[in-house]
């Protein structure tokens, strides 16, 4: 069976890394970063090091014209794109709303939610039977946030994942007939890098009492079911977004 070809974005570090580690044996990467050339590289290392091909495509996806240019250097490089795990996001400092300044809401809402719909429809041009392609899987990398809201912390991240469900279920619709899956995970509380992003290392492990399990999950968890959705194992699931959680 030939080898399938993934986008992913966000991929030099949690999530996205552990995607790209566990989809190496079977599956072509390309893999975005935004700065963390470092650590981008050597993900890609070990992808290859697993048996992939691997391509770094730089590009701040906030920007539409680096989202543009990301796409013509996956162009230059694949023939086809077989599935898409649209990842790429950021947090903020903890902070109630009305501390917030628009700075910060424009720069979450242009990196979390406009940034994956470019990215999406890009990758919908290149999967889409209506454009002459075969088909193909988006996963969209969501959070239990938009569930639960994030108050006292992030109203305004919880807000873009909010929207970021709601373009999963509106796009699976408009694109089932076209050979294309549409899906969603909502990680919930994972041990990831982007806690210290946020000035919270120290989160994960906090916040694991909230959690029924009892614990923080890990990357590699949440990367076992994107790569479920992404497999024809779950041929029959679209528009649907999973909650990996640990039952919070």
């Amino acid at each position: 069976m030939p080898r399938k070809t993934l986008l992913i974005t966000g991929a030099s570090t949690g999530i996205g890394a552990a995607c790209a580690r566990l989809a190496a044996p079977t599956h072509d990467l390309a893999l975005g970063f935004r700065s963390d050339t470092a650590a981008a590289t050597e993900v890609a290392d070990q992808a290859r090091a697993a048996g992939a091909r691997v391509e770094l495509l730089q590009a701040d996806l906030s920007i539409p014209g680096e989202v543009e240019r990301m796409f013509a250097e996956f162009d230059a490089a694949f023939p086809r794109l077989d599935g898409l795990v649209n990842n790429a996001g950021i947090v903020d400092q903890a902070a109630r709303l009305d501390e917030i300044d628009p700075l910060r809401l424009r720069r979450m809402v242009d990196t979390n939610l406009i940034g994956p719909l470019l990215v999406a429809g890009q990758a919908v041009r290149r999967m889409s039977t209506r454009y002459g392609h075969a088909g193909g899987v988006i996963v969209n990398i969501s959070s239990v946030a938009a569930r639960l809201g994030g108050p006292g912390q992030y109203v305004d991240y919880a807000a873009t994942k909010g929207a970021l469900d709601t373009m999963t279920r509106g796009l699976a619709d408009e694109v089932a007939r076209e050979s294309i899956r549409v899906c969603g995970i909502r990680p919930g509380i994972i041990e990831t890098p982007i806690h210290g992003k946020g000035g919270q290392p120290d989160r994960a492990a906090r916040m694991a009492a909230l959690v029924p399990m009892q614990r923080a999950g890990t990357a590699s968890e949440v990367a076992e079911a994107v790569l479920w959705l992404l497999s024809d194992a779950a041929s029959y699931v679209t528009g649907a977004t999973l909650d990996v959680t640990g039952g919070r």
